[in-house]
C-alpha cells in the first residue's frame, strides 16, 4: 500500500486580490471557472491593498455554485478530508513583509510525515514536515477553508455550527475593515465573539481594529486570544505594537520577542521594531542586531536607506 496520498489539482497561474489562485485552483477541480473579470470589478473597491483578499473570492465562488464553510481543523481531519478528494485550503503564516497566506493542501505522506501543497507550476508539488506544517498552523488557530459543492459538505459530515458561523464572520468583518467600514467590522467582531467566545480569531482581529484606534482596550482582547491560543503569533506582535505606540519600550521589546520566539521568520518588520524598541531603552548592540537582520532579510525595503544611516549612527 502507497503511503502518498495526492490529489490532483488544475494548473493556474492568473489571479486577482479578488480571485486567489488557490480559490480558482480549488473551483476549476470542481468544474467551475469562475470569471476573472468579475473580480476585477470587485477589486475596485480595494484600490490600496496589498495581497489577496480571500473572503471575495470565496463570495466569487458561492455565486457561482459552491458552497464553503471555515472551521479550526487538526491533521487527522486534513489526512480524512484528502482521503475523501476534498482540498482542504488553510491559514499559514507569511514570509517577509507578508503576515499570512492561504495555502492549498493537495496530499499527504504517511511515511514521510509530510504535507503536501498545490504550487502553479507543471509536475511541482510543495513538501512540508508535518510536525513544521502543525506548529506553523497552529499560529493562526489552525483555520481550514473548504470550498466544495453544496452536498459534499452534507457527505463529509463537517457540522456547521457556532465555531463555523463565527469564522465566517470575522472573515467577513476583515473585509469590512479593508473597506474602511471599521464601525462595521467591530460589529461584526463582536457578533463573532457572542456566537464563540473561545474564537482567538475574532479575540484578535477585535483587539487589531481597537490597536488601530490607540484604544487601551486592545489589550485585554489581545491576551485573551493568546489565553486560547499560546501560538498566536499575530496576538503577541500586536501587543508590541500597542507598547511601541504607547512609548512603553519595554513591554513592547518583550511581546516582539515572545512573538519571534513562536516564528522567526514570519514578519520580517517586527525585528526593525524591536530594534526601535531596544534603542530606545539604549540597548544598542542588540538594537543594531536588529536593525540589520531586518534588512537582511529584507535587501529590498523601501526604507533600506534610512535605516542604513541608523545603524551607522548607533554607538
Amino acid at each position: 500500500m502507497e503511503s502518498a496520498h495526492s490529489l490532483d489539482i488544475p494548473l493556474v497561474q492568473e489571479e486577482n486580490i479578488c480571485l486567489p489562485l488557490v480559490i480558482s485552483a480549488v473551483s476549476k477541480y470542481w468544474g467551475v471557472d469562475l470569471p476573472l473579470a468579475e473580480a476585477k470589478e470587485i477589486a475596485k473597491k480595494y484600490p490600496n491593498v496589498k495581497g489577496t483578499i480571500l473572503i471575495e473570492g470565496v463570495e466569487l465562488a458561492e455565486r457561482h455554485g459552491l458552497g464553503s464553510i471555515i472551521l479550526n481543523s487538526s491533521i487527522k481531519e486534513l489526512r480524512r478530508l484528502i482521503d475523501m478528494g476534498i482540498p482542504p485550503i488553510v491559514i499559514l503564516p507569511g514570509i517577509k513583509d507578508v503576515v499570512q497566506h492561504a495555502s492549498l493542501v493537495i496530499g499527504y505522506d504517511e511515511t514521510e510525515k509530510t504535507i503536501f501543497h498545490y504550487i502553479p507550476e507543471p509536475d511541482k508539488i510543495g513538501a512540508i514536515p508535518e510536525e513544521t506544517f502543525d506548529k506553523q498552523w497552529q499560529e493562526d488557530d489552525r483555520l481550514m477553508l473548504l470550498l466544495v459543492p453544496p452536498d459534499i459538505i452534507e457527505e463529509a459530515k463537517i457540522a456547521n455550527d457556532n465555531n463555523t458561523k463565527s469564522n465566517r464572520l470575522c472573515f467577513d468583518a476583515e473585509k469590512l475593515r479593508l473597506q474602511g467600514k471599521v464601525d462595521e467590522a467591530l460589529l461584526m467582531l463582536k457578533k463573532a465573539l457572542e456566537t464563540n467566545q473561545s474564537n482567538s480569531t475574532a479575540s484578535c482581529l477585535y483587539a487589531g481594529i481597537l490597536n488601530d484606534m490607540n484604544r487601551e482596550e486592545a489589550v485585554p482582547h489581545y491576551k485573551k486570544s493568546i489565553e486560547l491560543n499560546q501560538r498566536c503569533y499575530l496576538a503577541y506582535r500586536g501587543l508590541g505594537n500597542y507598547y511601541l505606540k504607547a512609548k512603553d519600550y519595554a513591554n513592547a521589546e518583550r511581546y516582539y520577542t515572545l512573538a519571534i520566539g513562536i516564528n522567526p521568520q514570519r514578519f520580517v518588520p517586527i525585528y526593525k521594531n524591536r530594534g526601535v524598541a531596544r534603542l530606545e531603552q539604549n540597548k544598542t548592540s542588540e538594537a543594531k542586531e536588529d536593525l540589520t537582520k531586518y534588512l537582511e532579510q529584507m535587501p529590498d525595503a523601501k526604507d533600506r536607506a534610512s535605516i542604513l544611516q541608523a545603524i551607522s549612527e548607533i554607538r
